[in-house]
C-alpha cells in the first residue's frame, strides 16, 4: 500500500492527524495536535461523512505545506462566494448600501438603455421617469428620493419594473443573468479606489448587524446582514495547507468580491467576478466579454471564465468542458448558477442546499458519486416537501424556460426527493 493510500484510509476514518498550521489556526482545525497535514476541524455543521470525504481527497491529491499553483500542476479548488463562503449576498449588500447612501450615478448621457444591452425600453422609460430629478452622470439622491430608489431596487431584485413589466430581455440564460450584471454596471463612473471604500463600508455595516437584520432601502425592507461561514474559512485554509490553488468564481462585481475575499487571504489574482471595462481607473458600464461574447460568471459563463483565466482557453472553446487535466479538482457552490463549474470538478463537488432545482437534481442524482450535499451552516432551509421536478423542469434552457435534466448519456434524471437539511 502506498503512503498516499495509507493517508487516504486514515482521512476516510477521521483518524488523519493535522499539522502544517500555526498555533493561531488551532481553533479552526486540528493542525496543532500532531505532525502531518492539516485536516478539517470536526465541526457539527458538516453533514454525514462530508468532512471525512473531503479529508480523504486532501490526502489523495494534496501536497502538505506547498503553496499550490495550477501553473505548477497543483489541483484547483473553486468556490462560489455568495451563500457559499458567506451567508447572504455581498452584491445585494453593496447595491443596497449605495442606494441608501446615494452613490449610484445616473447614466452619463441620461439614457438608461446604456446601462445594460438587455434593458427593455419599458424599464429604461420607468427608470427615466422615476429618477427624472437626477443629473446625468451625477450620484442620485436615492437616500431621499424614494421613487427612484424603489424603481432601481425593483429592476435589480425582481427583474421587472414596479409596473410589473420585464426589465431585461434577449439574453442567454445559461451565460448571463442581467440583474447580476446590472449591479456591476451601475458602479460606472467611480474610480475603483473609491468603489473599494464603498464596498468596505457596506461590509463593515453588514458584518456588524445582528443576524436577521432587515434594512430600509427606499420604501422597502431588504436583508441587512452577512456572515462568513467558519466552516468555509477552515476549508479554504485547509485546502491551501494541502497545496491546492484556491480561487473564487462569483457572479458579484469583481471589485466587491475582492474586498470581502481579502479577509480569507485571497489576492486579487485569485478572485473572478463580473468585470466591466475601465476608462483609466474609472469603471464603465461595458462588460468584459468571455468566450467572444457577452457573458458573465453565471452557469456556463463560470466555466468560460475559469477556462479563459486559469487554463488559457480562448474563444468559443472556453464554454466547453475540457479534459480532466484542465479542470478543477474541487468545487463548492449553492445555486443553479454554479452547476456547470461544479459538474466540471473531477474529485468532489460540495453543494450547500438552498433548494435550487437544477443544482439539487444533479447533486441528488449523484451519477458519478462525487457530489456532497450539506445544509447551509447558518439558518439551514427546511427539507423541501415536494420532490424536485428534474424529469420535466430540471434544466434551465438558454431561453430561460425549463426542460428535462439529462445525464451525459442522454438519459433523463428522475425527480429527486430532498433528503439533506
Amino acid at each position: 500500500m502506498t503512503v498516499r493510500a495509507v493517508l487516504s484510509l486514515l482521512a476516510a476514518t477521521t483518524v488523519a492527524l493535522a499539522g502544517c498550521g500555526t498555533g493561531e489556526d488551532s481553533g479552526e482545525s486540528s493542525a496543532a495536535e500532531a505532525p502531518g497535514c492539516r485536516t478539517l476541524v470536526d465541526n457539527p455543521g458538516w453533514y454525514g461523512d462530508n468532512r471525512d470525504r473531503i479529508n480523504a481527497m486532501l490526502a489523495e491529491l494534496g501536497t502538505c505545506g506547498v503553496d499550490g499553483s495550477v501553473a505548477d500542476g497543483a489541483p484547483l479548488a473553486l468556490f462560489d462566494w455568495d451563500n457559499t463562503v458567506v451567508k447572504n449576498d455581498i452584491g445585494d449588500a453593496t447595491f443596497f448600501w449605495m442606494v441608501r447612501n446615494g452613490k449610484l450615478r445616473a447614466p452619463a448621457g441620461g439614457d438608461w438603455s446604456t446601462t445594460s444591452p438587455y434593458l427593455t425600453p419599458q424599464a429604461a422609460a420607468a427608470l427615466g421617469k422615476a429618477c427624472a430629478a437626477t443629473t446625468p452622470g451625477r450620484p442620485m439622491p436615492t437616500g431621499t428620493d424614494l421613487g427612484c430608489a424603489d424603481e432601481l431596487v425593483s429592476v435589480y431584485t425582481e427583474g421587472q419594473t414596479r409596473a410589473d413589466e420585464p426589465a431585461f430581455a434577449g439574453f442567454n440564460a445559461r451565460r448571463f443573468e442581467p440583474s447580476y450584471a446590472w449591479a456591476a454596471q451601475m458602479l460606472a463612473g467611480w474610480p475603483e479606489s473609491e468603489l473599494t471604500g464603498f464596498a468596505e463600508a457596506a461590509r463593515k455595516e453588514n458584518l456588524a448587524a445582528p443576524e436577521g437584520t432587515e434594512q430600509k432601502v427606499g420604501s422597502g425592507d431588504e436583508t441587512g446582514w452577512v456572515r462568513y461561514y467558519p466552516e468555509m474559512r477552515d476549508l479554504v485554509k485547509t485546502l491551501r495547507a494541502n497545496g491546492f490553488d484556491v480561487r473564487i468564481i462569483s457572479a458579484s462585481a469583481e471589485p466587491v468580491v475582492r474586498v470581502w475575499a481579502a479577509d480569507l487571504g485571497f489576492t486579487p489574482d485569485k478572485v473572478m467576478g463580473v468585470r466591466t471595462e475601465r476608462d483609466g481607473d474609472v469603471l464603465t458600464s461595458k462588460l468584459v466579454p468571455c468566450g467572444g461574447e457577452v457573458a458573465i460568471p453565471y452557469i456556463e459563463g463560470k466555466r468560460c471564465r475559469v477556462n479563459e483565466e486559469v487554463f488559457g482557453i480562448k474563444g468559443p472553446a472556453a464554454f466547453e468542458q475540457q479534459a480532466e487535466a484542465q479542470r478543477a479538482a474541487f468545487g463548492a457552490g449553492d445555486s443553479d448558477t454554479d452547476v456547470t463549474f461544479l459538474t466540471d470538478a473531477t474529485a468532489l463537488r460540495l453543494v450547500l442546499n438552498r433548494n435550487k432545482t437544477e443544482l439539487m437534481c444533479s447533486a441528488y442524482d449523484n451519477a458519478d458519486g462525487r457530489w456532497l450535499v450539506n445544509p447551509m451552516f447558518i439558518d439551514p432551509k427546511k427539507k423541501q416537501v415536494e420532490a424536485y421536478e428534474c424529469a420535466t423542469e430540471g434544466f434551465i434552457e438558454p431561453s430561460g424556460s425549463q426542460a428535462p435534466l439529462r445525464r451525459p448519456d442522454g438519459s433523463v434524471v428522475p425527480d429527486q426527493k430532498d433528503s439533506v437539511s
